[in-house]
């Protein structure tokens, strides 16, 4: 059992997390950190990603909160992200290994006397192996995707077609570094758009 008083929310994880990532980013310019990122056109949302060459997602469970989504919202990230980390409310902290694949980072947050959010490190996430193009490329909006596929002179026959089929053709247009690159850099672009740090395009 577990007092209320060091019981999480997803607003206390949120804020300190937030904190503790733009202390780690402060001297990186190419990053960004982006909350409620929808992916596969809002099928899911995680609740953070940052983004800096390769994009992080980072999916918070508040002690409050349950775990009753989180199977389905993996499918979703498992096909997205370059790493994952779920953060955690202590209470959930056993049956969410038991959950969530090897690859996924694993994070607690727990509450210490002074009130304060403290993050504990359970394991680090890798590289995700199940990353597809098509999903990489939903992440863009159908204009964004239009325009690189304008750029790299493939847009020949799809430009008004629905955005699948603009997905589908970028996501075969492109090498994974090369449409990751792209995608982090038009994300980077959106300007004032549930970013808490901009960035510049990873263009060196």
């Amino acid at each position: 059992m577990y007092s209320s008083s060091t019981l999480t929310s997803d607003q206390l994880i949120r804020t300190a997390l937030k904190e503790s990532l733009r202390n780690i980013h402060k001297d990186d310019h190419q990053a960004k950190i982006i909350e409620e990122l929808g992916v596969t056109h809002g099928a899911a949302r995680v609740d953070i990603a940052v983004i800096n060459g390769s994009i992080h997602g980072y999916e918070l469970k508040s002690d409050i909160d349950t775990l009753y989504r989180l199977p389905s919202q993996m499918r979703y990230y498992n096909s997205v992200f370059d790493r994952i980390t779920l953060v955690v409310g202590k209470s959930h902290l056993h049956e969410a290994i038991k959950i969530v694949p090897e690859w996924w980072g694993i994070t607690i947050a727990k509450i210490i006397p002074s009130g304060e959010v403290l993050f504990c490190n359970i394991r680090e996430a890798e590289q995700n192996p199940y990353q597809t193009n098509f999903a990489v490329a939903t992440l863009l909006w159908r204009n964004e995707a239009l325009n690189i596929l304008e750029e790299s002179g493939r847009a020949k026959g799809v430009r008004s077609k629905a955005r699948k089929v603009i997905y589908e053709r970028l996501a075969e247009a492109l090498d994974k570094r090369t449409l990751k690159s792209k995608v982090t850099e038009y994300l980077c672009a959106r300007a004032n758009w549930r970013s808490e740090i901009l960035c510049t395009p990873d263009g060196d």
